[in-house]
C-alpha cells in the first residue's frame, strides 16, 4: 500500500480515538466538551499527513497543537496520541534529544497539572506510569529501528568499499601480468622478428647485383617487408599489453593491399573483389575483418598447394560485411584438421573473432575441391573507411 494511503488511514484513525476521548470525558474538574474541541482535537491528527518528509517539522507541529488544545481548557487525555508517530519518525530521522525533551516536557506538564487538580501523588503516578511506559517504547523502538538500519547502511557501504578495493587490486594484478607478457614476447618473438629483417636486408643487400624481377630477390624483398610488418604490429600489441597506449592502430581492411601484395610475392595468386557501399567500420570490426584475410591466407600458403588461387571477396550490401576467402586447391586441405596438426587454433580464432564483434563465421571444404571461408560482420559505421571497392586481378 502507498505510504501516502497508509498515512491518510492513520491520521483518520488517531482523530477518530482523539474524538471519541474528547466525547467520552467524564471528569467533573473538566467543562463539558464543545464543538471548538472537536476542532483542535481533529487539528491533532494533521502532522501525521507529513511526519516521513518533514518528521522534525511534525514533531513541533504536534506540540503547538497540543498546547493549544490544553491551553483552551479542553477536556485533558494523554499527549501520546498526539505525539506518539511524530515523535517515532523524529527518532528515525536521527533527532532522539527533541523527541525525549518534547515528549517529557508535555507529560511533565500533566503529571503537574493533575496534583494541582487535588489528585494524590500515588493516583496520579499509577495513572501516568502506563502512559510514560508507553512513550518510552515508542523511543526505544524507534532508536533501535534507527540503530539497524545505520548498521545495515554501513555495512553496505564497507562490502560496496571492499568489492572496489577487490577490482582495483584485481587490475593491478592484471596489468602486472600484462607487463609480464609484454617483456616475454619482446624476449624471445620481437628478438627473432628482428633478426629475420635484419639478415633479410643483408641477404637483399648480396642480392643488389641481380636483375629488380628476380624471384629470389623478390621473395626476399617480401619476407622483409612482411617482418617488418610484423614487428610493428607486435610491437603495438606489446604496447597495449603494458597500457601504455603506444603503436599505431590496429590493422584493418585498408591494409588489405599490403597483405595481397605480400601474399602474391609469396607465390600464390589473389583476386579480390569488392561489391557495394564501402561504410566505416569501427576498429574492432575492422581488425576482425583483417585478420580473418590475414589468416585465412596464411592457410592457403601453407595448405593449399603450389598450384592454387585464392579469391577474396568484400561485399558491403546490407547490414553486415560479408567476407569471403576460396581457394581451388585439393579438398579441405586448409580444414581443422590440417589445421590442428600445424598445432595453430586458426579457425577457431577466426570464428572466435567473429563472434566476438557480433558476427558468425564458416568453414568448411568445396564439393568440387578447395575451401571456403565466410565471415558475416556487423557494419557498424565508425573510424576510416577501408578500401574502396573495385577488383583487382592477380598475376
Amino acid at each position: 500500500m502507498p505510504a501516502p494511503v497508509v498515512d491518510g488511514v492513520l491520521a483518520l484513525l488517531i482523530g477518530g480515538i482523539v474524538e471519541l476521548m474528547v466525547h467520552v470525558s467524564q471528569d467533573p474538574r473538566e467543562r463539558a466538551a464543545i464543538p471548538r474541541d472537536y476542532l483542535l482535537g481533529a487539528l491533532l491528527a494533521l502532522p501525521v499527513l507529513v511526519h516521513r518528509r518533514r518528521p522534525m517539522a511534525a514533531l513541533l507541529l504536534a506540540s503547538l497543537l497540543l498546547t493549544a488544545y490544553y491551553g483552551s481548557g479542553a477536556p485533558g487525555f494523554s499527549p501520546i496520541w498526539g505525539l506518539g508517530v511524530p515523535a517515532f519518525s523524529a527518532v528515525l530521522a536521527g533527532y532522539l534529544r527533541w523527541s525525549i525533551g518534547i515528549t517529557a516536557f508535555f507529560f511533565g506538564f500533566g503529571f503537574l497539572a493533575v496534583l494541582r487538580k487535588g489528585e494524590p501523588p500515588a493516583s496520579a503516578l499509577a495513572e501516568f506510569l502506563q502512559q510514560w511506559l508507553m512513550v518510552t517504547a515508542v523511543i526505544l523502538l524507534a532508536e533501535v529501528i534507527r540503530s539497524r538500519r545505520a548498521l545495515a547502511a554501513g555495512t553496505r557501504e564497507r562490502l560496496r568499499m571492499a568489492g572496489e578495493e577487490k577490482e582495483r587490486e584485481a587490475a593491478r594484478r592484471a596489468a602486472e601480468e600484462r607487463v609480464r607478457i609484454a617483456r616475454d614476447l619482446h624476449d624471445t618473438v620481437a628478438h627473432g622478428m628482428a633478426t629475420i629483417t635484419v639478415q633479410s636486408g643483408a641477404a637483399l643487400r648480396r642480392l643488389a647485383d641481380r636483375p629488380p624481377d628476380d624471384p629470389v630477390r623478390e621473395a626476399v624483398a617480401a619476407i622483409r617487408a612482411s617482418s617488418k610488418e610484423s614487428l610493428a604490429q607486435l610491437r603495438a600489441t606489446l604496447g597495449l599489453l603494458r597500457g601504455d597506449g603506444t603503436g599505431p592502430r590496429a590493422p584493418g581492411l585498408g591494409r588489405l593491399p599490403n597483405l595481397v601484395d605480400a601474399v602474391r610475392s609469396a607465390g600464390l595468386p589473389v583476386v579480390v573483389e569488392v561489391s557495394g557501399t564501402a561504410v566505416p567500420l569501427d576498429a574492432a570490426t575492422d581488425e576482425a575483418a583483417y585478420r580473418i584475410l590475414q589468416e585465412s591466407l596464411t592457410n592457403v600458403l601453407r595448405h593449399a598447394g603450389d598450384a592454387a588461387t585464392a579469391r577474396i571477396t568484400i561485399d558491403h550490401t546490407g547490414r553486415n560485411v560479408r567476407v569471403e576467402i576460396a581457394d581451388d586447391g585439393p579438398g579441405g586441405t586448409q580444414g581443422p584438421d590440417a589445421d590442428v596438426s600445424g598445432g595453430g587454433h586458426g579457425l577457431t580464432g577466426m570464428r572466435e573473432r567473429a563472434e566476438a564483434v557480433g558476427g558468425t563465421l564458416t568453414a568448411a571444404p568445396e564439393p568440387d575441391g578447395g575451401f571456403r571461408v565466410v565471415a558475416l560482420l556487423p557494419a557498424t559505421p565508425a573510424g576510416p573507411p577501408p578500401t574502396p571497392g573495385g577488383v583487382l586481378q592477380g598475376e
